[in-house]
């Protein structure tokens, strides 16, 4: 059962990440697993200012709301990736600065791997997804599909989601895709060109880690 500590932390772990820059205003929204239940930002709520009474409680099968609170209208990809994850117990969905300028560029860099972390925390291959109506149910089953097998996916035109274990996982995987995307951006307004990890080089990070990795790029 969920109890008031829990809606204390889903409230301190959203303005972490508030505090941090990955999201502004109501631009994004979190969810975590508890059970058979789920904690989700309310619908229009501010994960940088979120307060207690502004968190949905809903059964994780059927979306049911228990306590009153409207969900994020992105409840149901959250819903839908832990549903098919047993894995994943928080979802994230953000725009950081850097993260989502990429996002809404054309001729973007075919990789952001610029140092160790982003094959192993963020993913070796990071999806994209077209620009879908924020809230439909294309974009939920285009979340869904590509989180079965990953991490992380960039939502084209919109912003990131990125699935863990728990609230340090979701943190770290967003800050590092956020630290990825302003390298790369920083490199190239400075007229450098990336130097991203090559296929070999992950190959050979991922063989040193073998036994520190599950899902493509779970640490």
């Amino acid at each position: 059962m969920i109890k008031k500590y829990h809606f204390e932390e889903f409230v301190r772990q959203s303005r972490r990440v508030g505090d941090a820059g990955l999201t502004i205003c109501s631009s994004g929204n979190m969810s975590w697993r508890l059970g058979d239940e789920v904690l989700v930002s309310g619908t229009g709520s501010w994960l940088p200012s979120i307060a207690e009474h502004q968190v949905s409680q809903l059964c994780l099968q059927t979306g049911e709301v228990l306590n009153g609170v409207k969900p994020s209208m992105e409840s149901v990809f959250h819903r839908g990736v832990m549903l098919e994850r047993e894995d994943v117990n928080v979802v994230l969905h953000f725009q950081s600065p850097f993260a989502t300028m990429l996002a809404c560029c054309k001729d973007r860099p075919a990789s952001i791997a610029v140092t160790a972390e982003v094959p192993l925390h963020v993913g070796r291959v990071i999806p994209e997804i077209p620009f879908t109506t924020p809230g439909s149910p294309e974009l939920a089953e285009a979340v869904v599909n590509a989180l079965r097998n990953r991490n992380a996916v960039q939502l084209l035109k919109h912003g990131q989601v990125v699935c863990g274990r728990n609230f340090d996982d979701v943190f770290q995987r967003a800050m590092f895709f956020e630290m990825a995307c302003r390298t790369v951006w920083q490199a190239l307004a400075a007229g450098l060109q990336p130097n991203v990890l090559t296929e070999e080089e992950i190959d050979a990070l991922e063989m040193h880690f073998v036994g520190h990795l599950t899902k493509d790029g779970l640490f």
